[in-house]
């Protein structure tokens, strides 16, 4: 059952799906569609999942469960990953890999591989104010504390 995203309480469950590139803007009305016919099927063993979606700066696909009533399975969490694989070979975009890090730098959303990034802060192009995005997060309330965070207060730190 699909929900406002802003609806879904705080206690959530997030997961947050990072493109490799912008996603242009008729693949953005795509893909709000096709998220939203998504989640008004999503079910976990027969009981329809309270979800909702937002895609930010056109490349973050962020979805939210509202597990008051009905929690996420193995099978719904399998059907949403097969469903995520089905849009990386539709728009041919890398939305998986947890070894890539988005940061800004300036207005832009950079994109790179974990070896990348080490390298950027041992070059200092990186620094620990960088504003990082820290995917790791796991319900609505973290997600819009600690999701757009300089590198210091992330997961990130460790490398700058």
């Amino acid at each position: 059952m699909l929900v406002d995203f802003n609806e879904l309480p705080d206690n959530a469950r997030i997961w947050i799906y990072q493109a490799d590139r912008s996603f242009t803007e008729g693949e953005l009305q795509e893909l709000e569609q096709s998220l939203t016919e998504f989640l008004k099927e999503w079910t976990a063993h027969g009981s329809h999942l309270h979800a909702g979606f937002e895609i930010r700066y056109k490349r973050f696909i962020v979805i939210g469960l509202d597990q008051t009533n009905v929690s996420a399975s193995g099978c719904s969490i399998d059907a949403s990953v097969h469903y995520i694989q089905s849009l990386e070979k539709k728009y041919q975009v890398e939305l998986l890999d947890r070894m890539n890090v988005s940061f800004k730098q300036g207005e832009f959303i950079a994109y790179k591989p974990l070896k990348d990034f080490k390298k950027l802060a041992k070059a200092r192009s990186v620094s620990a104010n960088t504003i990082v995005f820290n995917n790791l997060v796991a319900t609505k309330q973290e997600y819009l504390e600690n999701w757009e965070v300089p590198a210091s207060e992330s997961w990130h730190s460790r490398f700058v």
